[in-house]
């Protein structure tokens, strides 16, 4: 694992099979995609970056990288690509042997350019806050203070504006201090780009031109009438501050059987359509702070009748939600038109009842935006996910703007598609697969918003035949893919990473071993995970326990030891030994096992999914629980009910929750103060050390995971035994050892899931 791991620190890439299957028919057999997950902004030590434009390929377009091949004395370069040979232009005359360029160096694979000030100007980034208004005022309180702290944090230079909505959306005129100034639209429907012109008085001053898209100040129009509503925050803090603070309820009355009137849907439209006239190409986000569901207008997901609850799992499985489709089209259309501007929309939802986020979905990820899922604006897992946003340290997200992700490959690999925080930019050629998964049939993919740890998931094509059709193939058994990524740095100015990577075809009866050799089962649960969360999606009448299941008995199948109609003689290699855990924990996963959880927490668990690396991946299907005690030092215990004992603290780490879970014996000591007396200063400690782990987890993380404190046999102790594997349930045979636990469920066990794995697999029908 260890090679896998010192792979991903040299270029943020992780991949399902290292080795790759020789044919087409060998990588359906393999069963597991052939894909990687790529975090196209790691930060990574020591990458240079050159103050200079790349030199390019003239017919593929890829850039110069450590596996060209260059003939020094004729200046010449051949592409690992196309095998295209290219002149070296004359900036690059005293290249020899001894005096190579920095993207030439083996150890240089991930390399960044950087546009200088003739190429292209830094541009600062525009943050349009979108604030609900149709709340109790404890939650507004809350909500104001979260903003005002954000408004401090605010980059210098950055541009920023005000939209309020409740019944009517509200846009706030920041650069008018005279006097509090809005321009207000019906919350009934879409506000278009024309609308936003006429009716906000862009052109008072200056004549609306005749002919021509207006877009921007390159466009049309003036910098003072776009300074009214997007300003620097330094020039406007005190007007916006005292917008924030005067902030109250929305005034319309709601009667007692009826949900307020909030128009989400047209604030986000009013939205994108002023950032689209003002701003377009330029980093922008909408930042929308949602407190319940849309009932007015575009992107309404219920009525405003109590009595008429909200869209639940089984109402969507029925098909009677009339109001879901209508609202994904319509946040559809806003992605698009986000998409085109290269605007991102950020969703923080804070309220006790669902808001929306299962529709918003769809804008939210195809622009790279954040979502924050709380019970409330006053809840830490907002307050400090918000904070962050804007915070520098150590930890901090680095967010950027404007990207465009392009792939480059070899042409026995096609790309089928990527499953992540991206849209396709339409641009169809001999790199696209015909089969299709996530955003496919392009090669080049719009990166609206992303950060340090967005990451995506690209699944391969293996497009080489074997046996006669393979005739005209290349001998080699290398082959080369190269990840583009150009993206506006959080300091404004324009960039673009280059990754190249080479791996290797096995073909032949010797392949197995080092197919196995090369198989990374962390990558593998992480894409397996992403594709059956995509499949859940869109495939109508899918059974993800089904698929998972009968993919994991092939695969066992293929490359377990065993003899056959043998369950006993079953083994796998230490290559393959974690991967049914993973699949187990997984297919028990709130990804998916959809009960108990509303469709809002489905699209959150699953949008974190997609944008997370494999590290983080793997902890949200199988979490980590350590365990502390007086007998031994901290340390990783299986995810088990026989972890459990009275005398031992146990911290669970399952991404989106962290539970230090007290055992019987430790929160009786605890409750009768032991820890505050003389003498027992080894028990106060051994109380504070998982505090102070899940501090360090926190600090790290982003969105801020929720805590939970809690005791053996206390209401929340739910959290933990939820992940745990049932080996002791109600009706086992086996009794819990003494200060131990069951889990009242009807659920298998590991035990029985692996002895069936056994069974299935050493059958001649899977073989």
């Amino acid at each position: 694992m260890k090679e896998f791991l010192d792979l991903e620190a040299q270029d943020g890439v992780r991949m399902t099979w290292n080795v790759f299957p020789g044919a087409k028919q060998d990588a359906v057999s393999c069963v597991i995609p052939v894909a990687s997950i790529y975090t196209p902004l790691k930060p990574i030590p020591n990458v240079p970056v050159l103050p200079y434009s790349p030199l390019r390929c003239r017919m593929c377009r890829a850039i110069l990288n450590p596996f060209s091949i260059v003939d020094y004395i004729a200046k010449i370069w051949i592409c690992p690509f196309c095998f295209q040979r290219n002149h070296f232009p004359q900036n690059y005359s005293s290249i020899s042997e001894d005096n190579l360029p920095a993207e030439l160096f083996p150890q240089y694979s991930t390399i960044e350019y950087e546009s200088n000030p003739e190429t292209g100007p830094t541009v600062p980034p525009v943050f349009l806050f979108v604030v609900d208004t149709c709340m109790i005022e404890e939650e507004i309180g809350f909500l104001k203070s979260a903003l005002a702290q954000a408004v401090e944090l605010l980059p210098e230079k950055s541009l920023v504006g005000l939209i309020t909505f409740g019944t009517y959306v509200q846009v706030h005129e920041l650069g008018f201090g005279l006097l509090p100034k809005s321009y207000v639209f019906k919350g009934t429907k879409e506000a278009t780009k024309e609308q936003i012109l006429e009716q906000m008085c862009f052109f008072t001053r200056k004549p609306r031109p005749a002919v021509g898209v207006i877009a921007g100040t390159r466009d049309g129009l003036s910098a003072e009438s776009i300074a009214r509503f997007l300003l620097p925050a330094s020039e406007c803090e005190f007007v916006l501050n005292s917008v924030i603070e005067e902030l109250q309820k929305d005034p319309w009355p709601v009667p007692a059987d009826q949900r307020a009137s909030r128009c989400t849907g047209a604030a986000l439209s009013v939205a994108a359509s002023l950032l689209g006239v003002c701003v377009p190409g330029s980093g922008a986000r909408i930042m929308a702070f949602v407190g319940g569901p849309s009932t007015e207008g575009p992107g309404a997901i219920v009525s405003k009748t109590l009595s008429e609850p909200i869209r639940s799992h089984k109402d969507l499985d029925k098909g009677s939600v009339p109001l879901y489709s209508k609202a994904v089209k319509f946040y559809e259309g806003l992605s698009k038109q986000l998409v085109h501007q290269g605007h991102v929309l950020d969703l923080f939802a804070c309220a006790l009842d669902q808001v929306g986020v299962a529709e918003m979905k769809v804008a939210v990820e195809r622009t790279g935006g954040i979502v924050v899922l709380a019970e409330s604006f006053g809840h830490s897992v907002f307050k400090d996910s918000l904070r962050r946003i804007f915070q520098s340290s150590e930890h901090d997200l680095g967010l950027s703007f404007n990207g465009v992700f392009e792939v480059n490959c070899s042409k026995d690999v096609k790309v089928q598609g990527i499953i992540g925080p991206c849209a396709s930019l339409e641009k169809k050629g001999p790199l696209s697969s015909e089969t299709v998964i996530g955003q496919g049939n392009t090669s080049a993919w719009k990166m609206c918003g992303l950060d340090r740890k967005t990451s995506l998931c690209l699944v391969f094509d293996i497009a080489r035949k074997d046996g006669p059709d393979a005739i005209g193939q290349p001998t080699s058994n290398q082959f080369y893919f190269q990840f583009l990524t150009y993206y506006q740095h959080h300091e404004g100015q324009m960039r673009l990473r280059a990754t190249t990577l080479s791996r290797r075809w096995v073909a032949g009866p010797g392949s197995v071993q080092e197919l196995v050799a090369g198989f990374d089962q962390e990558a593998a649960a992480a894409v397996m995970a992403r594709v059956v969360s995509f499949k859940m999606e869109t495939e109508a009448d899918f059974d993800p326990v089904r698929w998972l299941d009968r993919s994991l008995i092939r695969l066992c199948s293929k490359f377990g030891d065993y003899q056959k109609e043998s369950p006993s003689s079953f083994s796998l290699s230490p290559r393959l030994s974690i991967f049914p855990q993973f699949m187990f924990n997984l297919r028990r996963s709130q990804f998916v096992q959809v009960f108990n959880n509303s469709p809002d927490e489905t699209a959150y668990f699953r949008m974190m999914l997609d944008r997370e690396n494999v590290n983080n991946a793997v902890v949200m299907i199988q979490p980590s629980l350590i365990s502390y005690s007086f007998h031994s030092a901290p340390e990783p215990v299986l995810l088990d009910v026989t972890a459990i004992a009275a005398d031992r603290i146990l911290l669970l780490d399952s991404y989106f929750t962290i539970v230090v879970f007290h055992g019987m014996s430790i929160a009786q000591w605890r409750n009768a103060g032991y820890q505050s007396q003389p003498g027992h200063e080894a028990f106060a400690q051994l109380l504070q050390a998982p505090r102070d782990d899940a501090d360090a987890i926190i600090k790290e993380r982003f969105p801020v995971p929720r805590l939970v404190i809690c005791d053996q046999h206390g209401s929340q102790a739910r959290f933990l035994l939820a992940k745990l594997n049932p080996s002791v349930t109600y009706n086992s045979d086996n009794p819990p050892p003494h200060g131990g636990d069951v889990i009242f469920t009807d659920d298998v066990s590991f035990q029985v899931f692996m002895d069936h794995l056994q069974r299935l697999a050493v059958q001649q029908a899977y073989s």
